[in-house]
């Protein structure tokens, strides 16, 4: 019997998406490309007329889901739908992930039943708050024998022990059986902690979340696969609501999206689904390409060609996988493929910068068709390519970049007034920060034209109160006081004439402000630190003014996180009140955000409008999740061993929880395995994404001063008479 859904591979940019967007239309617009095998008679419908099934079905409702590997995909993927077929047919678009926690929070009655949980609404953990807890709930039993004999920091700890509840989760291992896995996997290994202390943290975690309603992504997934999969009543609303599935690069997907597949093809419904052998980007952070690929089986399999002519794929793949592997083969590399030697990270920085900037005034290649892509970005060189291109008038663009949100001055100002306002949080506040709250909340209003990063560094925001009166005002004005620090009139300071008019205006206003907000506080007319926030922030930020969106995201990202931050704090009060008071509550918030564990990446994570013509910067693993391409590249720290680890570093236990290895141990010879098949899946990737040219950038010493001996090194070395130097 010839089986329906399509299983399609192909290489980066071999047209994957765009057949599976083709395979769709053929469901629902018959005229395009339907077989006769999926016409089929309707009750109520004249002899003889066949229609197609989906579209019959389309008419009642959408009945087909789409999937895509991360949000961003996501997003792409359901706009080429909908432009495809002119938005008259619904779909709905999501990740694995966000299916799963949409379908647990839909069927949470079900699940309160099943599990005899208290009838409450679900609330979702973030994977900060998440850490804080677990810290909070383990603490007592992580003294200091456990972290000397883990190796690490508490904070490391926890995270470490709370993803193997979600690697367990993914791969379809109950919570129970994590210990078994373990033991199996890490054998005799004294390094690490015993599994069944570990699995017994695990179990006490999940439990504690599940009385007080509480849902990580590790959870959702369990509750997902373990319970509902099983339900019969889920089985019967899941394949009634869906008819056909569409899944893109399956081969990023957690083992559980399986079971969801085979499930819906076991009761009818058809499925398209596109797979590339050079993906895997997740290998190593829950995804499990291997197991993903046996549904090939049931699927009648499209090959399609490699990338597009234009790629420099099928030219430099082949050379470059076997100069890798084999360092002493006598292979040259065509001119296309130039590099930037130096000796120390710092010229190499520079000198990279320079050659970028210097071709696109040239106009040989134009900012958007640039990208930098490094193994990993530490904040010194992310600064350096930013400032040294933006002084010569060209955009950098970040991907996803993920800094903390108390590096933004913004934030800072924020949190210092916070402390300010609500009592008990004196110890919080320092000279420093009140002067950089000053100079801060002192902007003057932002011109609506300077709304973009490369403006704002060219002609950047002035203050009424600048950093040299800030810290005068500090210095003589400012009372520090554990419970109720305190900000006294500019008169207190004998000299307060050398201060300007200017600047004791603005600090007489953030004064008044400041008195009035705490003596509402005093009667609780502000409902939350939530609400004290956005006030400050209509008044002294917004103030009618387009903001940056860098600066403009920090604070939807600031907002959204206090806002899920009391929404948690409220559900832990009303499960067990004498837990928490309001002022800990504020404390602990401010030194969650100050120790940089939250990110600046709210929704939506892209500014609204065309691209802009900038040069994109991003490690491996965030340029390969983009799944962008480009006509240069310039592979930043060529000759680091970071290469072949992919630009992302594979979560504790990851290989044990494998579906075609779960619990064999990883062995030396495992590993260098591994990372040779990541190398080599990592070079035809990006060259499947590069048109034109790529530039190898090395450096002889790393930021450390060591000497950079990584698995590209032969790559270098060979291309050193190409060198632009």
């Amino acid at each position: 019997m010839v089986s329906h859904s399509v299983w399609i591979v192909g290489t980066s940019r071999s047209g994957k998406t765009a057949r599976l967007v083709e395979q769709f239309c053929s469901w629902v617009q018959p005229e395009k490309q339907l077989t006769e095998s999926f016409y089929t008679k309707k009750p109520g419908r004249k002899k003889g007329v066949r229609i197609p099934e989906f579209l019959y079905l389309k008419q009642t409702e959408p009945g087909v889901l789409v999937l895509a590997a991360n949000d961003d995909n996501r997003r792409v993927l359901g706009d080429i739908i909908v432009t495809s077929t002119l938005g008259k047919y619904p779909v709905r678009a999501k990740t694995p992930l966000g299916f799963f926690q949409d379908e647990v929070i839909l069927f949470w009655p079900l699940l309160i039943n099943s599990l005899s949980l208290m009838a409450q609404f679900p609330v979702r953990l973030r994977p900060e708050t998440e850490q804080e807890l677990a810290t909070k709930l383990w603490r007592p039993q992580l003294d200091e024998e456990i972290l000397r004999i883990a190796g690490v920091n508490e904070s490391r700890l926890v995270r470490r022990i709370l993803d193997l509840l979600q690697l367990a989760a993914y791969s379809g291992v109950r919570c129970e059986d994590i210990a078994q896995i373990l033991a199996r996997g890490l054998g005799d290994n004294t390094t690490t902690l015993e599994p069944e202390f570990l699995a017994s943290l695990l179990l006490d975690w999940r439990n504690w979340c599940l009385e007080r309603g509480l849902l990580t992504y590790g959870i959702i997934t369990e509750l997902y696969s373990q319970y509902l999969l099983s339900d019969r009543n889920y089985q019967q609303h899941l394949t009634k609501r869906y008819q056909a599935v569409l899944a893109d690069d399956v081969d990023d997907y957690p083992s559980v999206a399986r079971l969801l597949f085979e499930l819906l093809l076991d009761q009818g419904a058809v499925g398209a689904f596109s797979y590339n052998p050079d993906g895997a980007v997740r290998l190593g952070l829950g995804a499990d390409p291997n197991y993903l690929e046996g549904l090939a089986e049931r699927c009648r399999v499209e090959i399609l060609i490699g990338p597009p002519s234009e790629s420099l794929g099928e030219k430099l793949t082949k050379q470059m996988v076997e100069l890798v592997t084999e360092p002493m083969a006598l292979l040259s590399l065509p001119k296309m493929v130039h590099s930037i030697q130096t000796t120390s990270r710092a010229q190499l920085l520079r000198q990279t910068a320079e050659v970028i900037a210097n071709t696109i005034q040239s106009q040989q290649v134009q900012a958007e068709e640039v990208a930098i892509i490094a193994p990993g970005l530490d904040a010194i060189a992310r600064y350096t390519l930013v400032e040294i291109l933006i002084k010569q008038n060209i955009l950098v663009e970040s991907l996803n970049d993920q800094r903390p949100l108390v590096s933004s001055p913004v934030i800072r100002a924020l949190l210092t007034m916070l402390a300010l306002v609500y009592p008990g949080s004196g110890r919080l506040v320092d000279r420093d920060a009140v002067a950089e709250m000053l100079v801060v909340l002192s902007r003057k209003q932002q011109p609506p034209e300077n709304s973009s990063r490369l403006t704002d560094a060219i002609n950047p925001v002035s203050s009424d109160i600048d950093p040299v009166r800030a810290g005068l005002i500090a210095d003589y004005c400012f009372v520090p006081h554990p419970d109720r620090p305190n900000l006294l009139p500019v008169s207190t300071f004998e000299r307060w004439d050398r201060i300007g008019y200017a600047a004791t205006t603005a600090y007489n206003e953030i004064l008044q402000w400041l008195e009035q907000q705490r003596s509402q506080q005093e009667l609780r007319l502000i409902p939350s630190p939530i609400s004290l926030l956005d006030r400050a922030i209509q008044r002294f930020l917004w103030n009618g003014s387009n903001l940056p969106y860098e600066q403009l995201a920090a604070l939807r990202e600031l907002l959204e996180t206090a806002q899920h931050y009391w929404e948690i704090d409220t559900r832990l009060r009303q499960i067990a009140p004498d837990e928490t008071t309001p002022h800990t509550t504020i404390i602990e918030f401010i030194q969650l955000l100050r120790r940089g564990t939250i990110t600046a990446n709210p929704y939506p994570v892209r500014p609204i409008g065309g691209a802009r013509r900038a040069v994109t910067l991003a490690t491996i693993f965030q340029y390969r999740s983009s799944r962008r391409s480009h006509r240069w590249h310039f592979w930043l720290d060529a000759g680091s061993p970071l290469w072949a680890k992919g630009g992302a570093a594979t979560l504790f236990g990851a290989p044990f929880f494998l579906r075609d290895r779960l619990g064999e141990p990883w062995t030396a010879e495992d590993e260098k395995l591994a990372e040779e098949q990541r190398l080599r899946r990592i070079l035809t990737d990006l060259l499947s994404r590069v048109s034109e040219r790529v530039y190898l950038c090395h450096s002889d010493l790393a930021v450390n001063g060591q000497e950079q001996l990584g698995p590209l090194l032969p790559l270098v070395n060979t291309c050193v008479t190409h060198s632009v130097i």
